[in-house]
């Protein structure tokens, strides 16, 4: 019995989350919300933006700390889940890549994206990150961005990133789970062929721009979203106090980065693979 409520509960949060992206999507007509991310702070990381970039500055800053110890610039660069476009723009514009692309699954999300940001050297496709139509060896860096918890199968993903990689390419990933599914998650990153080169706990950060942000995250559910579902966004959006920001807090969820490199010489899968220890490292026994 456990087991097929479980599967219930699963596919409504999947449908859920397909119906509620294309929502924001059809409801966002003045571009307000362009990114959708939960964000990150800390005392030691206030960037400078410009005044039309303030409102965004947590989500900003999730983007920047995954990429600021790497050089993009003059690299062709490729965000896979993409969403509402505002990061891979945000980065193209601040770390000038020779090229960004952009993809989402969702052609709304896509559409919007080609409309809002489209430029030179900077494009959006539709696609599935677990089989992306795009040659191999084409990508210097990828940057996957709280995305990866909704994929069906991370194995197909991983591989689509090493294909596209070129040789050293990098892939940065920042995303969540709960803390009993990090040694699972751990077991996908030894198979698929990347090196891991470093990695972080950065969940203080997160519940630190999740409170930070909090009125203005309010403010759009308020704005955009029906009064029956403020509820279900207010939970969507991370607001103090809900399901969401109470898991990351209270440690039960864990926010990550990771940096991994696609090394050529890697072609076998590691006997001593890391294991998820506590909250805050990812050691080799």
């Amino acid at each position: 019995m456990i087991g097929i409520k479980k599967l219930i509960i699963d596919i409504f949060v999947e449908g859920f989350f397909r119906r509620w992206y294309r929502f924001v999507n059809n409801v966002d007509k003045k571009a307000e919300i362009v990114f959708m991310n939960y964000g990150f702070a800390e005392d030691s990381h206030n960037m400078t933006l410009d005044p039309s970039d303030e409102i965004n500055r947590y989500p900003i800053q999730l983007y920047h700390q995954l990429v600021r110890a790497h050089d993009l610039e003059n690299k062709d660069i490729l965000e896979i889940g993409c969403g509402r476009g505002g990061g891979l723009a945000f980065l193209t514009k601040l770390l000038k890549p020779s090229s960004a692309v952009g993809i989402d699954k969702d052609p709304s999300a896509v559409e919007f994206c080609n409309k809002f940001w489209g430029k030179p050297g900077l494009s959006f496709i539709q696609g599935d990150a677990q089989a992306v139509s795009l040659p191999d060896n084409s990508f210097d860096v990828i940057i996957n961005v709280e995305s990866s918890h909704r994929y069906e199968d991370l194995n197909l993903f991983l591989g689509e990133v090493r294909r596209l990689l070129r040789p050293n390419g990098i892939f940065l990933l920042t995303d969540f789970r709960g803390k009993d599914k990090m040694p699972e998650l751990l077991g996908h990153f030894d198979g698929s062929g990347l090196e891991i080169i470093s990695n972080d706990n950065v969940t203080p950060q997160v519940v630190k721009a999740l409170e930070l942000d909090d009125n203005r995250r309010r403010d759009l559910v308020k704005n955009l979203v029906p009064r029956f579902m403020h509820g279900i966004a207010l939970d969507f959006a991370g607001a103090k106090g809900s399901p969401t920001y109470r898991k990351f807090a209270s440690g039960k969820w864990v926010y990550f980065n990771y940096f991994f490199r696609k090394t050529p010489a890697l072609n076998v899968v590691r006997k001593d693979p890391y294991v998820w220890e506590n909250r805050d490292s990812c050691k080799l026994p």
